[in-house]
């Protein structure tokens, strides 16, 4: 039996080939395009609307499926063990739980810090002197 090129790369082959290329091809830029088309319309609505708060809930929704889209395929996630995949998506999880627990924790010394220094509210809110620029080319 003759072994040629294409046939040892199709029987190495996992994924499934053009048609699955040009399938996360296409679902990736759509769900790019709706991102897009979301933030965009979001530059033309009140800041603190219902309807702004609903469009940045569907963008990040959008973005993790995005994002778990590409680890599966781009990082061939999706034809591995599940073992393999647990070893990668429980530190993600930690990850931004850690990001979420550092900025509530900021949250808090920030809004603690006024009732500790009841004068850093006050130093907060003036405004910085405005000096005047001195006239470093003087005639003579």
């Amino acid at each position: 039996m003759e072994h040629t090129l294409e046939s040892l790369a199709e029987e190495h082959h996992v994924g499934g080939g053009r048609k699955e290329i040009y399938r996360v091809t296409i679902i990736l830029s759509v769900l790019t395009g709706l991102e897009l088309g979301l933030g965009f319309a979001m530059m033309y609505m009140p800041y603190e609307s219902l309807e702004r708060h609903l469009f940045k809930g569907i963008i990040l929704i959008l973005m993790v499926a995005k994002a778990f889209y590409i680890v599966g395929y781009f990082m061939h996630l999706k034809h591995e063990i599940r073992n393999l995949v647990m070893t990668v998506v429980v530190p993600l999880f930690l990850f931004v739980w850690f990001i979420i627990a550092f900025l509530s924790d900021g949250n808090s010394f920030r809004n603690n810090k006024n009732t500790w220094d009841r004068d850093h509210k006050e130093r907060s809110q003036q405004q910085m002197p405005v000096k005047e620029e001195e006239n470093t080319h003087k005639m003579e």
